[in-house]
Formats: C-alpha cells, sequence, structure tokens
C-alpha cells in the first residue's frame, strides 16, 4: 500500500511539474523595458530586420542601431499602440519635415514614402512592418545628423581633435516613446552654444527673407571714416548696423555720429575687432559678407558643436581657447571668471584643435628650442651671427639650445602645461605690443596669453599656499620653478567662427585657417560661396 502511493504521488508531481513547463514555455515573454505606456505587445519575425534594409538600402547604415532596439524589445512593435502610429512617431515626422531649423541641408531618405504614410492616417491604424521599421531607421537618421553630426573620422581630417563622446540613442529612444515632448528640449548631450546658433540661425533667415543687406560703395580714396565724417556710405553703414541690430533705429543719417559710434563699437565687439570708432575699408569689406554667407557660418558652427559632450561644462574649473577669437575664458563653476586675448599659430604653424588637463605652472621657465626652430632659424643665425646666443641669452644643453629664464625669455615670465603629444602650451611673451592687433596669428603654435599674472592667479585663487604677492615674487625673480597643481584643469582649445553669448548676441570670427570652407564643402554637396 506504501509502494502504491509513493508511485501515485510521484505520478501527480510529473503531472503538475509537466504543465508549468508547459505554460511557461508558451506564455509570451515579458518586455523588460516596455517602449509607451499604450504600446501593443506584438512581436516580428527578426528576419524581417534584414528584408527591410534590402528594400531600403540608403538607410543601410543603421542596421546595427535598428536590430539593437529591437533585441532590446524583445522585436515587439514601438511605434504603434492600440490606436495606430503613436504620438512619437508624429512628432518625429515634424522634426524630419524641418530638418532646416536644425541647421542641416541633408535629404530626408526615402521622403516619398514616409509623406505617403502621414497623407493617409487611415491606413496606420494596424501595425506595419515598413512602416515600424522605417520609422525606427528615420529616427537614427534624424538622432545621428543632429546629435551626431559627421564621423569622428572626418571631423578629425579637418584638424578637430576634442574628444566625442558616444551617445546611446537606443536608451534615448526608450524616453522619448515614454515622454515625446523631450525631443523639443535642449539636451541629449550637445553643447548649449547649438541652441544659441539655432535660434541666431531662425534670425538670419528671417533677415534673409526680407532682402539682407545692400553693399556698402567703398570709395578707394577714403582711407578711413571717423565721428564727425560724412559721406554717403555712412549712411549705407547706418543701415547695415540696424538691420543686425547693432543700432536700435536708423535715422538715414550720413553723418558720423555719436549714436553710429555705439553701434560701430557693437558690431567691433561682435567681430573681434579692436574697439575704436575709426572705421576701416576692412570692416566695410566684413560688412558686406552677403547675409547668405554668414547663415552658412552659423550652420557650420553648429555642426562643430555636435562634435563636442556638453559634459565638460560641468567641470568646475576650465579653460576654454577659441582660436578665431583669439580669445581665451578662465570659468569656475560655469562662469567666466577671466577673459584674456591671446596669440595663436601662424597659417604655416596652425595651433591645435584639442584638449588636455592642465597638470603644471612653470615660473621663469627655461624656454627649451624645439628642433624645427633650431635647424630652421637659430642655426641658420648662428651661421650669420656667431654671437647670437649670447645676444640673445641661449645657451647649448647637450644636444639641444635653451633660453635662460628672464624677462627676455620668449616664454615671458610664467607658462601653463597640459602635457600633449602636440607640444602646445599657453606661457607669457616679451612681445606685448602683438596683442595690440586685430588679427593674432603669430606663434609657432603656442598660445600666449596677454593676463598671464592674472590666469595664474585665478588657476591658484583657492590654493592657500599661494596668493599675488607670491605669484608676482615667482615670476620676477629666481630661477625656474615648477608647481604641481592640486586640481587638473580640463583645457579646451576650440574652432568657432560663430559664437553666441548667453544674452543672444552673435559674434563672427575671421577664419583664419579657412576651415569653414573645407567644413561647408562636406555639408552643403561642396557648393562653396563662404568668404
Amino acid at each position: 500500500m506504501k509502494k502504491l502511493f509513493c508511485l501515485i504521488l510521484l505520478g501527480v508531481f510529473t503531472i503538475l511539474f509537466t504543465v508549468v513547463s508547459c505554460k511557461k514555455k508558451n506564455d509570451p515573454v515579458p518586455i523588460t523595458n516596455p517602449p509607451s505606456l499604450n504600446a501593443i505587445e506584438i512581436a516580428f519575425d527578426s528576419t524581417q530586420i534584414n528584408t527591410f534594409f534590402g528594400k531600403y538600402p540608403k538607410l543601410k547604415s543603421y542596421q546595427g542601431d535598428v536590430e539593437q532596439l529591437y533585441h532590446k524589445h524583445q522585436f515587439h512593435y514601438i511605434w504603434f499602440d492600440k490606436d495606430g502610429l503613436n504620438e512619437f512617431a508624429g512628432l518625429l515626422y515634424n522634426k524630419l519635415n524641418n530638418l532646416s531649423l536644425e541647421g542641416i541641408e541633408s535629404e530626408v531618405p526615402y521622403k516619398e514614402k514616409i509623406d505617403d504614410i502621414y497623407d493617409n492616417p487611415d491606413n496606420n491604424q494596424k501595425a506595419s512592418i515598413d512602416t515600424e521599421l522605417l520609422s525606427s531607421a528615420l529616427y537614427f537618421f534624424y538622432a545621428d545628423k543632429v546629435y551626431g553630426g559627421m564621423s569622428t573620422q572626418k571631423s578629425e581630417a579637418l584638424g578637430w581633435f576634442l574628444p566625442r563622446k558616444k551617445q546611446s540613442y537606443v536608451d534615448y529612444l526608450d524616453s522619448l516613446l515614454v515622454n515625446p515632448s523631450l525631443i523639443n528640449k535642449e539636451g541629449k548631450g550637445v553643447l548649449k552654444q547649438y541652441y544659441l546658433l539655432k535660434d541666431i540661425l531662425q534670425h538670419y533667415r528671417k533677415i534673409e527673407k526680407k532682402g539682407g543687406w545692400k553693399t556698402i560703395e567703398i570709395d578707394p580714396n577714403v582711407k578711413s571714416f571717423k565721428p564727425g565724417d560724412s559721406a554717403t556710405a555712412i549712411a549705407q553703414i547706418r543701415t547695415r548696423l540696424f538691420i543686425t541690430d547693432d543700432l536700435a533705429q536708423d535715422s538715414k543719417s550720413a553723418v558720423y555720429d555719436d549714436e553710429l559710434a555705439t553701434g560701430v563699437l557693437k558690431f567691433k565687439r561682435r567681430s573681434g575687432n579692436l574697439l575704436n570708432k575709426t572705421i576701416l575699408p576692412e570692416h566695410i569689406s566684413y560688412m558686406n559678407i552677403p547675409v547668405a554667407d554668414r547663415i552658412k557660418t552659423i550652420m557650420v558652427n553648429m555642426e562643430r558643436c555636435r562634435w563636442i559632450s556638453n559634459d565638460f561644462t560641468k567641470s568646475k574649473e576650465l579653460i576654454v581657447v577659441n582660436i578665431p577669437a583669439y580669445e581665451l575664458t578662465f570659468y569656475r563653476d560655469g562662469k567666466p571668471e577671466l577673459h584674456s586675448k591671446v596669440v595663436v599659430g601662424k597659417v604655416m604653424n596652425k595651433t591645435v584643435v584639442f584638449s588636455a588637463p592642465m597638470k603644471y605652472i612653470v615660473f621663469r621657465p627655461y624656454w627649451n628650442v624645439p628642433t624645427s626652430i633650431l635647424k630652421k632659424e637659430i642655426l641658420p643665425a648662428i651661421e650669420r651671427n656667431p654671437n647670437y646666443l649670447a645676444e640673445h641669452d641661449m645657451e647649448w644643453k647637450d644636444s639641444y639650445v635653451r633660453q635662460r629664464p628672464g624677462p627676455k625669455n620668449s616664454l615671458g615670465l610664467v607658462k601653463f602645461l597640459f602635457p600633449n603629444s602636440n607640444a602646445i602650451y599657453l606661457h607669457d611673451t616679451p612681445s606685448k605690443s602683438l596683442f595690440n592687433r586685430e588679427s593674432r596669428a603669430f606663434s609657432h603654435g603656442c598660445i600666449r596669453v596677454a593676463k598671464p599674472r592674472e590666469l595664474a592667479a585665478a588657476i591658484m585663487k583657492n590654493d592657500t599656499k599661494w596668493n599675488a604677492e607670491k605669484i608676482d615674487a615667482k615670476m620676477d625673480s629666481g630661477e625656474e620653478y615648477w608647481y604641481t597643481l592640486k586640481n587638473k584643469i580640463p583645457v579646451y582649445i576650440g574652432y568657432f567662427t560663430a559664437w553666441v553669448e548667453p544674452d543672444g548676441v552673435v559674434h563672427f570670427y575671421e577664419d583664419v585657417y579657412k576651415r569653414d570652407e573645407a567644413l561647408a564643402a562636406l555639408l552643403f554637396d561642396n557648393e562653396i560661396v563662404m568668404d
């Protein structure tokens, strides 16, 4: 009897186990990452993804992203809910129709197909695999163009070596499907400057629609205009400055009065010019750059913004150098604490666009003459003048030449080191007069700082071991002295020919290395009309 009971019990357990196993096997797989609150739980055959990209080859580059997306969601539809195409699908379509607002001229692949889908909403009540996969592929197309920009390989070919953050557009899509309004908010790792330029782009397009500005006629016999002068060109300059908001009104007066002087100073400040009231022919030539070219300059710089992660702005302390602006800015807690003019590399010795952490400040530094300068400049000078080294306070040190510390040293009285393979650093200079020039590309690649004492003081402001008196003492006397910073400070050397201040004022700078043209050629189908 006992044996019979055991056999019955074993049978019951076997049946229960079989039932539970079958139930688990046949139950739908739960979605660990539901794409939206009302998403339909319908799965499709994963092989249809490959079939889709065979049908839509222009989107083939996004196949890997699409496969990753649907693998994450167990190959369930994500663009359809119980009512048909969901809210974010419509928002994405609107964004694709307005790519120009993002400064992008790219043609949307299969635009006629996606237009047909939204022109016939009655056909979108039921889930369609073509519509589903086309929506996903076009989402990655949009994210890639707006948030990522051109490839790292292409940006580096253009001389851009600032770090680029790899972004996950798969995870971002989950957030958008739950809260579609996020697509209209600033973020997703894009530099805030991008959105400021985006607003300026719309403003300049409005100016273009109104006819832009007329060319100011330059009399070849006129060398300059100053307050009190009278000429037809002055009235034209007044109108031109009114159009770009440098003047609050246009009185049409041909006399260079105080009101115009205020506008000229504002214009010069936005153009990186010396702040005086004299109008030179080159300033007028700058005003004559067509609005269409200014629009392209804005779009080019929006593209550069896509190449920078906004993570770097979270640094407590930060040093930024904008090469075309010839300016350095030291930020603390996100606010500018110091601005300084700089001298950058000349065209033959371009300053590299890159970043590295500053680690050292060196007071009264030696200048170890680079091999290239030794061969091209120092050795030929020694051949012409045997006393050249003594006259320039230089000496041989083993197999190289160095210049002794002191006020005549080419590096001045202090240098700021952020070790890098480009051998670029910030430093003082005895050649102070160069900072009074509008164009300041004169160095061999390193960056000369107009306010080195102030920069040292700003960097060491919270270091209890230093104060202004100690900094002055180290700069003005003694031998070379190295100091290791307690906290490394990120240094970013960038290249922006258009930059918008937080108050919305746009600055346009000289394209000193002629890099806008090369980038514009890639962005605008090789059509180059920029000055």
